[in-house]
C-alpha cells in the first residue's frame, strides 16, 4: 500500500489534489516523473549510474538505489502515472533529523530558457545561494519525545540568510534545539554527526575529491540530503549520519569541464561544517525573541527581516533587491555577479567559486 512520506522536508508534497512522492512498506520511494525533458533527463541519469565506469563504487553509495520506473496511482487522483522508483532514504529511521541542501550558487544551466533562468535567479537572490553557494531547501530537527520534530515551512527555510544558514547548521547538531529563540546552539553532537572517520564531513570530503576530477556531469539544482538520528546520539550510539545526492532533473554533459558550480557550493558547505567542528561554541549571530516578527520567519529558531535587508559578517547592510554582500563588505549587483568569501566579484554566467582554494574560477578554463 502506498502512502505519503512521513519525513519529506522539501519538494512537492502529495495530498488531495496534489501530485507528490509516495512510499511503500518495502522501502521504495515513488517520485512522479515529470512529463517534459526533465523527467527524461532524470531517468537517463539514474539509468547510466550503474553502467558508467567514470563513477567509482565508493561514490555510487552517495546516490539512492534506482529500481527503474513504474506506473502507479498518482497521489492527486489523476490515475496511473509513471514514477521513478528509488530507495526510501528514511526507511527504518525513527525521528530522523534531515536537511535538504541545494548545492550551487547557480541553480540553472546556461542551456535553460530565459524564462526558467529568471525564475531560478529570483529564488537564488532571495536565499543564501548567491552568497554561500548553497541554500537549505527544507529541514526537520528532532528535539525530544515531548516536543517531537521542529519542521519550519519550506518557504521560510529557503529564504534563510547566510548568517541564519550558519546558525541552522549548528542547531542541526545541538541538544538545545527548542523553541527558545534566545538560546545559543550547544553543538553537543557536532563531533558525533559531523566529525569522525564516517561522519558527514568525511563523506563530503570524499565527494569533493571526486568532483575535483569528474567532468562527466554538470549538476544543477541538485541537493545533498543530510540525515541522522539524534535519539541514537543521545544514547551514545552511532547516529547513522549519512549524505545522499538527490534530484537530477537538470543534469547536463560535462564535456571534459569540471563542474565548478557544484564544486564551489560543496566546498563552501565543507568550510562551514569544518568551522563548527573547530569552534563548536562560537555562534555568528545573536538571536532575540523580541525581534519584530512582521517580516520574519516564524517557529524556526532563527530570526531575519527578509523583506529588504541582509547582513554580511561585518554588519554591512545591502538592499536585497539588487545587491549582495561579501564577508568583507564588497557589494555586487546580483543580476550578473556573485561574491566569493574573499570579496572577489565574478560574472555569474561564466564564473563560480571554489573553496579551500575557493577562489573564483572561470568555467571556460580561465582562473
Amino acid at each position: 500500500m502506498l502512502k505519503v512520506p512521513q519525513h519529506q522536508v522539501a519538494g512537492h508534497e502529495a495530498g488531495i489534489g496534489k501530485l507528490g512522492p509516495l512510499v511503500d512498506e518495502s522501502g521504495r520511494f515513488y517520485k512522479p516523473l515529470q512529463g517534459d525533458e526533465r523527467g527524461a533527463s532524470e531517468v537517463a541519469f539514474y539509468t547510466s549510474l550503474s553502467t558508467n565506469s567514470g563513477i567509482p563504487e565508493h561514490i555510487q553509495r552517495f546516490f539512492p538505489t534506482f529500481y527503474g520506473t513504474q506506473l502507479v496511482e498518482a497521489s492527486d487522483g489523476s490515475g496511473l502515472l509513471p514514477h521513478l522508483v528509488l530507495e526510501d532514504l528514511a526507511l527504518g529511521r525513527v525521528n530522523p533529523s534531515i536537511m535538504d541542501i541545494k548545492i550551487g550558487s547557480r541553480t540553472w544551466a546556461p542551456e535553460a530558457s530565459e524564462k526558467y533562468i529568471q525564475k531560478c535567479l529570483k529564488k537564488d537572490r532571495e536565499s543564501s545561494s548567491l552568497s554561500l553557494g548553497f541554500r537549505i531547501s527544507g529541514l526537520q530537527i528532532y528535539r525530544s519525545k515531548e516536543l517531537g520534530l521542529w519542521k519550519p515551512g519550506k518557504k521560510a527555510a529557503q529564504k534563510l540568510s547566510r548568517e541564519e544558514v550558519k546558525l541552522v547548521l549548528r542547531r542541526f547538531v545541538s541538544s538545545n534545539t527548542l523553541n527558545d529563540l534566545d538560546s545559543r546552539p550547544d553543538c553537543a553532537f557536532a563531533s558525533t554527526v559531523y566529525g569522525g572517520s564516517t561522519g558527514i564531513l568525511s563523506q563530503l570530503l570524499e565527494l569533493k575529491a571526486w568532483f575535483e576530477d569528474q567532468t562527466i556531469f554538470h549538476l544543477y539544482s541538485c541537493s545533498i540530503l543530510v540525515i541522522f538520528e539524534k535519539e541514537l546520539a543521545l544514547k551514545g550510539k552511532n547516529p547513522g549520519a549519512q549524505i545522499k545526492l538527490i534530484d537530477f532533473a537538470h543534469v547536463y554533459e560535462g564535456r571534459g569541464v569540471i563542474d565548478h558550480n557544484f564544486l564551489g557550493g560543496l566546498c563552501s558547505l565543507i568550510k562551514f561544517i569544518s568551522e563548527i567542528l573547530t569552534a563548536p561554541n562560537e555562534c555568528g549571530i545573536e538571536v532575540s525573541a523580541k525581534a519584530d516578527h512582521k517580516n520574519l520567519t516564524a517557529d524556526n529558531g532563527v530570526v531575519a527581516d527578509h523583506k529588504n535587508l541582509t547582513d554580511s559578517d561585518n554588519g554591512v547592510v545591502a538592499i536585497q533587491k539588487n545587491l549582495t554582500t561579501s564577508d568583507n563588505g564588497v557589494v555586487a549587483d546580483q543580476k550578473n555577479l556573485t561574491v566569493s568569501d574573499n570579496g572577489v566579484l565574478a560574472d555569474q554566467k561564466n564564473l563560480t567559486v571554489s573553496d579551500d582554494n575557493c577562489v573564483v574560477a572561470d568555467q571556460n578554463g580561465v582562473s
